[in-house]
């Protein structure tokens, strides 16, 4: 599997992962280190940290949504980095000309770290929640609501 290789649940991934989340909803309840089942008599030890992470995926998972995972150094092509951006390739090239998003170049290609990336879409994410805010706030003064 490449680096950038989605995991895509089937029907029945989705009901177990609907399971496991309850599941781990309560053990995440818990203090310290997390033990899980595998089969009778073994455990897994997850650490606390890493909890969070296998929640999100199996919440994608129950709702059908495929995921990527990947380490946060990892280097992603610039086509890569629009496909998780969901915009096109020329669009995500002015946002790397215009300096939104780090990158370096190797040879004549660009690359984009994944942890780049993510600061961009979070930046990105609390600005548009900005201005969805001060519109509500807009339409709340002007007695529109």
């Amino acid at each position: 599997m490449s680096e950038a290789t989605p995991l895509i649940p089937g029907p029945a991934d989705a009901e177990l992962a609907r399971s496991a989340l309850r599941a781990l909803g309560a053990a995440a309840a818990t203090d310290g280190p997390v033990h899980l089942r595998v089969e009778e008599g073994a455990d897994i030890v997850v650490p606390r940290s890493a909890l969070s992470a296998l929640a999100q995926v199996l919440a994608a998972f129950a709702h059908g949504e495929g995921v990527t995972v990947l380490p946060a150094q990892a280097e992603l092509t610039t086509q890569q980095a629009a496909d998780a951006l969901n915009v096109s390739r020329p669009f995500l090239i002015g946002l790397l000309e215009q300096g939104k998003i780090a990158y370096r170049t190797v040879g004549t290609h660009r690359r984009v770290k994944a942890s780049s990336l993510v600061e961009y879409m979070r930046a990105d994410d609390a600005e548009r929640l900005a201005a969805a805010d001060a519109l509500s706030a807009e339409t709340y003064d002007l007695g529109l609501t």
